[in-house]
């Protein structure tokens, strides 16, 4: 548990600071709406003549007009695409980091085998992104109580679950990708997510494309298919798990034999 404490306490300033900046965003997108509801109506007429950009994003399946079509493109774009980044930063430097700072050889020397600094590493990056969206949920909520809005709260906690699995795979994907690292891990991190962000857009474009979103954790996380079907992809969401296993899996083998 004390590397586990270690890095919650070393990755705390980053926690508040991308936590207070997705669950602000996302407070501020609800308390428009009201005001925003008839113009809302007519940007979804204008959108669903768009051809393929409302394709890309899911937007010529949803009514912008419904408080949940409206929530599930602007703040699931916020919790969806912010959480993600800070899902892959934080796992992709989570391992890396040890060797970039110096820090490895004071680790290694405490009795403490390399499984269990891998374990309390891989539960501070869990912890991390759970109390993310924790946070962002409660203030959420309480934003939609206070404007009075009746929402399908099924759905709307089924498209936080959805935004909690995609961040919880991108986290264990790149955690497994940091024990390769030695160096910065930022850029690595940043542009898995931005890849797998544009693969679910490509495969919102074309059928022939379709295969892309078992590779991507946004294929799960799509809110026009979440809000229209009521509930997650079972198939995409085993190919998360699996992607998520083999990060895991890498990461354990990987800096067991690491020289560092």
């Amino acid at each position: 548990m004390t590397v586990f404490w270690h890095e919650i306490k070393r990755g705390r300033t980053a926690f508040a600071v991308w936590t207070a900046a997705v669950a602000f965003l996302m407070v501020v997108c609800v308390f428009l709406f009201p005001e925003m509801r008839g113009e809302m109506e007519q940007a979804g007429d204008m959108f669903s003549s768009m051809g393929s950009f409302t394709a890309a994003f899911g937007m010529d399946r949803l009514n912008f007009g419904e408080f949940l079509g409206f929530y599930s493109i602007e703040c699931g774009n916020i919790l969806g695409l912010g959480g993600a980044l800070f899902a892959a930063l934080t796992g992709a430097g989570m391992l890396a980091k040890e060797q970039k700072e110096h820090t490895a050889d004071f680790l290694l020397t405490h009795p403490a085998g390399r499984g269990r600094i891998v374990s309390g590493k891989l539960a501070a990056v869990a912890v991390q992104i759970l109390m993310l969206n924790g946070m962002a949920l409660l203030l959420a909520a309480g934003s939609v109580l206070l404007i009075g809005e009746e929402a399908a709260w099924d759905k709307w906690l089924l498209l936080h679950l959805a935004y909690l699995f995609a961040q919880l795979e991108i986290g264990a994907v790149c955690f497994g990708v940091s024990a390769f690292l030695s160096g910065n891990s930022a850029g690595i991190g940043l542009g898995l997510a931005i890849l797998w962000y544009f693969c679910n857009i490509i495969a919102n474009l074309t059928e022939k494309a379709r295969f892309l979103k078992y590779f991507t954790p946004f294929g799960y996380a799509e809110g026009a298919d979440i809000v229209n079907s009521g509930r997650l992809d079972g198939g995409m969401l085993l190919a998360g798990a699996a992607l998520a296993a083999a990060g895991i899996l890498a990461a354990y083998v990987r800096y067991g034999r690491k020289d560092i």
